[in-house]
């Protein structure tokens, strides 16, 4: 609304082409649209240091209807007064100027905070009650408080390699053996993973698998799928579970080309039940059907509430020297189909297409696609397309019919997205939304050696961000006692990730090291996965060592005795004296018990005594931990000054 206020509405960047694109703005102050009356773009790098910026042509879509933009305008105007208003709160509170922050509070009726928080400032800063203050911190932390926060922590990831129960003596037949390019799923609600298929370095295989988590046991279903009326051997296919109806389906694989005919070129398509243990055959081939053709390396997804399956990208077989085709050559790509379980129908919903328009997808193989049963809407990235490494990010809402490009993968922000190149296996989590991406070895030769690590990515899908939570060469700086086979798995392609969103664990079977000098080289090594953030218990504890480590600084300078008691007791119980980093500063406190009161250092309030100024910079501290609506604002008035 000012030319000399603006605000940031977005950081992006423009291809080197004529083509048009579209960006959204930010355009909401707390899910409220606020109104704006400038635009001020700033370029701020060229694409080549031979030639100057040049934007052609810009247009401003929005509304300008008065009925719209007055109300805006009209709360947008209070929004700011009440929020100069509240940082003049917060500044008389911190300087102690108590009767000008009541006379201001009555007058203008504005709250600074939540009640909860200015009660707290009253026991802690105004009266030094500190056992109040943990019983308010307690009380805060049982409710929830504090949830907030620790969703906005990072993530730290915790490897385990799982040792499976043996049943016989070797311990070789009773658990899967070394493979790459087969599929697992998890039914999360008896903690089961199933395994079936995959290619051993030599030939493909029709073995199904069961992981009991509970038993931490293997259970060969069957040696061979084929015999049972269910799937021949094969690798690369893709496999679903419907949990509420305990049914698995597997559909595509891949042929050398030595063995592809028209017989064998036609895709099939099973059924497995787990409770009666029985495959049916739902297709001969889906092709005639009205679905894909014979196709590896795509994505399926299953919408249990629906009963739907959705089956999108994948390179289609063919046979080799094929006349009737004139892009026989060219490798073809599937597109994105939709499977009714219930009429046991299919239907095309997007064909692959080279196009960039708003509704168009490009199919590939190997990518990531992933399903979020609340919003309902099918999450597409990464992948390849013939030489080509993607590196856009799509939804689909499936009842809407609808693509929004959440990033097409042009933007010069490489370093904070999952590189393209890489084999990726993502899992979401619905309820968290969030999405994980462990990237791992490439699939090409040449890119191999370079550079071997393992990252693991995590996208807010709220917050539309990304974020590496660690990348393995990281791992092995912090622990250089052990080798990095004994803390992570290795780097590999061809592996198989599943994700159990009720327990928070994901599972890592086999796949592919890449190794030059063995290529028949495939793994069998099981692995768990748990993404930890600070817990309820680790804050409540932390909250109370603050307030602890405080109240013990206060007596150290009025009785050095009774402080020492206090340190030696009280305080040493919330210290985790197994981490180094906290018995060290533990260690350090009794320091204070010999300094003068001039050691102590001034916080910048020349107006209040030491003891209050200490008292409210703990209590902006502790703030911190609760959630934004109910916290004073996060600024100071006095860095609004200019100098």
């Amino acid at each position: 609304m000012n030319e000399e206020n603006m605000t940031d509405l977005l950081s992006s960047g423009l291809k080197n082409d004529y083509n048009k694109e579209t960006f959204t703005l930010k355009h909401k102050i707390d899910e409220q649209m606020f109104p704006c009356r400038f635009i001020k773009i700033v370029p701020l790098l060229s694409w080549g240091p031979s030639f100057n910026f040049s934007i052609w042509y810009v247009e401003l879509n929005g509304i300008d209807d008065p009925d719209v933009v007055q109300p805006c305008l009209n709360w947008y105007s209070k929004y700011r007064e009440q929020e100069a208003i509240r940082l003049c709160l917060k500044h008389f509170r911190q300087h102690n100027y108590t009767e000008a922050f009541e006379s201001l509070q009555k007058k203008t009726k504005i709250a600074l905070e939540h009640p909860m928080l200015t009660d707290l400032h009253d026991k802690l800063v105004l009266k030094g009650d500190f056992d109040a203050c943990e019983e308010l911190i307690e009380k805060a932390v049982n409710d929830g408080l504090f949830n907030q926060y620790i969703s906005q922590q990072e993530y730290k990831p915790r490897w385990g390699q799982i040792i499976p129960k043996s049943t016989k003596g070797d311990g070789e037949d009773s658990r899967p053996g070394m493979r790459g390019g087969h599929q697992m799923v998890i039914d999360v609600q008896t903690e089961t993973v199933y395994l079936f298929g995959g290619w051993d370095g030599t030939q493909d295989l029709a073995d199904f698998w069961a992981y009991s988590v509970k038993e931490n046991q293997w259970t060969c279903i069957s040696r061979d799928t084929e015999k049972e009326s269910g799937p021949s051997a094969r690798s690369c296919h893709k496999m679903c579970i419907d949990i509420q109806r305990r049914q698995i389906y597997t559909l595509g694989r891949y042929l050398d080309s030595s063995v592809r005919n028209s017989k064998s070129l036609k895709s099939d398509f099973y059924r497995y039940d787990i409770d009666t243990n029985t495959w049916m055959l739902l297709s001969e081939d889906t092709a005639a059907d009205g679905g894909p053709k014979l196709v590896f390396d795509h994505q399926m997804c299953m919408d249990s509430e629906k009963h739907m399956i959705y089956t999108f990208g994948g390179r289609i077989l063919t046979c080799n020297g094929s006349v009737d085709d004139s892009r026989a050559s060219e490798p073809q790509f599937s597109g994105l189909f939709a499977f009714d379980c219930q009429c046991q129908t299919w239907k095309l919903l997007r064909e692959d297409s080279c196009n960039a328009g708003p509704e168009d997808i490009q199919s590939r193989i190997g990518h990531c696609m992933l399903f979020h049963s609340k919003n309902r809407c099918l999450y597409v990235f990464g992948g390849q397309r013939s030489k080509t490494y993607l590196n856009d990010f799509f939804s689909y809402d499936v009842d809407s019919d609808h693509v929004d490009i959440i990033s097409d993968g042009t933007k010069k922000d490489s370093g904070m997205v999952p590189m393209t190149g890489f084999t990726q296996r993502a899992t979401i989590d619905p309820e968290l939304n969030e999405i994980h991406v462990l990237s791992g070895l490439s699939k090409d030769k040449e890119k191999r050696e370079e550079n071997v690590r393992n990252s693991f990515w995590i996208y807010d899908i709220v917050r539309n961000s990304w974020s590496c939570v660690y990348k393995n060469d990281q791992a092995a700086k912090e622990n250089p006692g052990k080798s990095l086979q004994e803390e992570e798995p290795c780097p590999r392609f061809a592996h198989q990730l599943v994700y159990d969103e009720l327990h928070k664990v994901h599972y890592l079977f086999g796949g592919n090291p890449g190794k030059s000098c063995s290529p028949k080289m495939r793994l069998d090594d099981f692995w768990s996965l748990k993404l930890c953030r600070p817990s309820k218990e680790y804050l409540l504890r932390h909250c109370k060592y603050l307030i602890r480590k405080h109240r013990f600084e206060e007596k150290a300078q009025t009785d050095p005795l009774s402080a020492l008691k206090y340190l030696q007791n009280d305080l040493y119980v919330t210290v985790d004296h197994s981490d180094p980093e906290e018995t060290k500063e533990f260690q350090l406190l009794a320091s204070a018990l010999f300094k003068s009161g001039s050691d102590f250092t001034t916080l910048g309030f020349s107006d209040v005594d030491h003891t209050y100024a200490q008292r409210t910079q703990l209590f902006d501290t502790l703030v911190n931990f609760f959630p934004d609506n109910m916290t004073p604002p996060k600024g100071n008035l006095v860095d609004l000054i200019t100098l």
